[in-house]
């Protein structure tokens, strides 16, 4: 199996110019720190040229490959700054000069930290602080005369660097996953909200058909009473009919059972349909908000009828919570054709925006149910605000099947 391949620093931000900014510092710096290093170390230091080389690049070079894998970096760069200290040892420079880790090594550590700080875990930074105390330690141990005042900046820059962005590193982990969990929340709550409609739907639906359902069982259990002189086999045939509406009546009343819980009240009542419209609109306007409404007295199929009651009740019930005050349009038609019924509710702006939303506990996914229900008998849903600042709600509900309670 493929080892994948590491990301580079930054690589998750947004912009791109970020994602670059790590390979232009390592770049910028080994272009800067190769010369630099060479040149000091021979004129300054009186080191070797081939050796003074050698080190400028194990000291430098690294620094690109640290945007990637800052830790096999500072391996290199560890082994190469150690070593340069102790090839310092071998020449007489000045007094005045820093030892064991001149500047431009300094520089190239403290570029190599920042990576450090912001890849690796709190532990690794804490053992890479600890060996970078320990090296400088013990190279002025062995050489206590080469030392001064400066001897331990490395060690204290390095300690303030990973410090610093190792915070900073964690920081960023924290708002990162905060972000990720905020989103699987939100789609955790759209999604139990809709098996919360869903098992709503279903309840309303079982009341439905469970009406029809009793009135096929006490039609068929009576008609040998109603009906004269009915053969002995069409007798045995309702009296079967009878059995089977019973028997399945039972079956969704067991069903109704599970999807019912102790927090559901109420919907044993007959369900409501569009004459029931009317009266969410009068609500509605005592709420304060002027409200239109155009009814429609079409035949429609009882689940289509709740369907629609539902999505009037939900749109009305978001201009009260968002939209209060504002003038509202409610209309129910069926277009030329008669095979689907048009509920559109529109609400214009607010005359005043609310200090704040009238309702706190709402879970923000009444389009969600309203989507559901459409979606369950076949129609079509639209939804969204318009350009005056107002908002409307369009669905389209067929009616060619009567039989869909």
């Amino acid at each position: 199996m493929e080892q994948e391949r590491p990301r580079a620093l930054l690589a998750g931000a947004s912009r791109r110019w970020v994602r670059l900014l790590p390979w232009g510092l390592a770049f910028v710096l080994c272009v800067a720190l190769l010369p630099t290093t060479i040149q000091v170390l021979t004129v300054d230091y009186g080191l070797h040229g081939g050796v003074a080389s050698v080190l400028a690049v194990a000291q430098s070079a690294p620094l690109l490959l640290a945007v990637t894998r800052p830790l096999q970096a500072w391996y290199v760069i560890f082994a190469a700054d150690v070593a340069g200290a102790l090839a310092l040892l071998t020449t007489d420079y000045e007094q005045r000069h820093e030892w064991p880790f001149p500047p431009m090594e300094i520089v190239g550590y403290i570029g190599l930290c920042l990576a450090l700080g912001l890849r690796e875990s709190r532990r690794t930074l804490l053992l890479v602080w600890l060996a970078t105390a320990a090296a400088n330690a013990g190279l002025l141990f062995v050489a206590p005369d080469r030392g001064n005042d400066r001897s331990a900046l490395l060690m204290i820059l390095s300690g303030v660097t990973l410090l610093l962005t190792g915070v900073l590193r964690e920081r960023s982990e924290v708002q990162r996953r905060l972000a990720e969990q905020e989103t699987i929340s939100e789609a955790e709550r759209g999604r139990r909200t809709l098996l919360e409609e869903r098992a709503r739907i279903a309840r309303e639906l079982h009341d439905v058909v469970a009406h029809h359902m009793s009135v096929i069982t006490v039609q068929a259990d009576t008609a040998e009473y109603r009906l004269d002189g009915l053969p002995p086999d069409v007798r045995g045939e309702f009296t079967s009919i009878a059995a089977t509406a019973r028997e399945s009546l039972g079956e969704m009343r067991r069903l109704l059972g599970v999807l019912r819980n102790e927090e559901t009240h109420g919907e044993f009542a007959p369900q409501p349909g569009l004459t029931q419209i009317g009266q969410l609109v009068e609500a509605t306007a005592r709420a304060g908000g002027p409200v239109e409404f155009t009814p429609c007295d079409a035949d429609v199929p009882e689940a289509v009828g709740l369907s629609a009651y539902r999505i009037v009740q939900e749109a009305l019930a978001n201009v009260v919570r968002h939209a209060p005050g504002a003038t509202t349009r409610v209309s129910l038609s069926v277009p030329e054709g008669g095979n689907r019924l048009a509920v559109l509710v529109v609400n214009g702006p607010p005359p005043e925006l609310p200090a704040a939303p009238l309702e706190q506990s709402g879970t923000g996914h009444g389009l969600v149910g309203m989507r559901e229900r459409v979606r369950l008998v076949g129609g079509t849903f639209d939804a969204g605000p318009l350009p005056d600042g107002g908002f409307r709600v369009a669905a389209h509900l067929p009616l060619g099947e009567k039989d869909l309670t």
